[in-house]
């Protein structure tokens, strides 16, 4: 008998979900035996919100230091100047508090402490399965799922090269997902994380590595992106978007930590390495190009995509389905004003072109692709996209 991918689920022991949540902060830790936190955020974040946990923690009793340095996209250089600051103090836990780049370095900064060497020696396809202090974990933008996946990002200032980091170490011991947070966003943050989040769901329902546990969360997170986004980009305090953006951030985020990502995201890393260019706006980029590249491997799944995000009708063919799925990708990306590298004044030779291929196929994710493509056919692609 033929059965599908194995499952294999990694999740927060503790997700609570709600606007307003991130006032039971201090509750978690001392559900959890934990007193000690140091704050993982940046600068932006510290500004905005920085107050809304920490009164939560003083009202507590419960001590807690800051690391409020974390830069975009964080490099091991961050992740060295988190790790400092935690070993100068006595803390039994992290906070990671923000947009992707600060729960990420959270991750890292806590495994780091135990594992021996340079976060580079820890890249995928190795699995860190050694764990250091808890993670908490609480997200600002709703876009990259961190908060529930067992990935983190870093960027290497030697290379330059951004690699993946994974395993149970990466893993949040809690997740507190307060939409309340994303009414702050910019537009261009906002759309960004979306399409991102987006990405996420779509590649991981078209992976070869998707079941139907991840299945249900990639088909849940896609119509709500669909058809709350250009709601949210258009207007800040637009609650129910903000809140139904954020649930499909981590519904998104469960789905390609369990089944992984693919081909955009194996050549977005690059150019946010090489460019520095926003991780979400790289994959916005790169979504409708690879789409249209990949459809002809998988044209029934892909095909449901664009049924839930109402892009096509159930009487569509499949062939037509994917087709407008690759239309209303390209208008999703007209509608948020989605630069190309080119409108950015970025420019690739091929000597660069080549190189990135090349970083792509060695992230492992293009693998995951229901088309696989060769280093030539993702140097097409770049140049397509630029």
């Amino acid at each position: 008998m033929e059965t599908g991918p194995l499952g294999r689920i990694q999740s927060p022991r503790i997700i609570r979900i709600g606007g307003g949540i991130a006032a039971e902060t201090a509750e978690v830790l001392e559900q959890l035996g934990l007193s000690r936190p140091l704050i993982v955020t940046d600068p932006g974040v510290a500004r905005l919100h920085l107050p809304r946990i920490t009164d939560v923690l003083d009202k507590a009793g419960l001590a807690w230091g800051l690391f409020d340095r974390v830069v975009e996209d964080p490099t091991d250089r961050c992740v060295a100047e988190g790790l400092a600051a935690f070993r100068a103090g006595d803390y039994d836990c992290v906070i990671g508090f923000g947009g992707g780049s600060p729960m990420d370095t959270a991750k890292a900064v806590s495994f780091m402490a135990v594992n021996p060497g340079h976060v580079r020696d820890y890249k995928a396809p190795a699995q860190i399965d050694r764990c250091g202090v808890p993670i908490i974990l609480i997200p600002t933008t709703g876009g990259t799922g961190s908060e529930l996946t067992r990935w983190c990002v870093i960027t290497d200032t030697e290379s330059p090269e951004k690699y993946n980091l994974s395993g149970l170490a990466c893993v949040a011991t809690a997740a507190l997902i307060d939409w309340t947070f994303t009414v702050t966003k910019p537009a261009r943050i906002t759309a960004d994380t979306a399409v991102d989040s987006l990405t996420h769901a779509i590649e991981a329902y078209v992976s070869r590595r998707a079941f139907p546990y991840t299945d249900a969360f990639a088909l849940s997170a896609m119509p709500l992106i669909a058809a709350h986004v250009r709601r949210a980009y258009a207007d800040p305090e637009d609650g129910p978007a903000r809140e139904a953006l954020m649930l499909a951030a981590s519904q998104a985020g469960m789905a390609f930590s369990n089944a992984s990502v693919a081909l955009v995201h194996g050549m977005s890393r690059p150019i946010g390495a090489h460019f520095h260019v926003a991780h979400g706006l790289s994959n916005a980029m790169l979504l409708p190009t690879v789409t249209a590249f990949s459809v002809s491997a998988a044209p029934a799944r892909y095909a449901t995509c664009a049924r839930v995000m109402g892009m096509a009708s159930e009487r569509d063919s499949d062939d037509t389905a994917c087709a407008k799925l690759i239309e209303g990708l390209r208008q999703l990306n007209a509608d948020l004003a989605v630069p190309s590298p080119t409108d950015l004044g970025h420019v690739a030779d091929d000597a660069m072109l080549t190189l990135m291929a090349r970083q792509a196929i060695a992230s492992g994710s293009p693998a995951n692709n229901p088309r696989v493509p060769d280093a030539e056919d993702i140097v097409t692609l770049y140049r397509e996209m630029w």
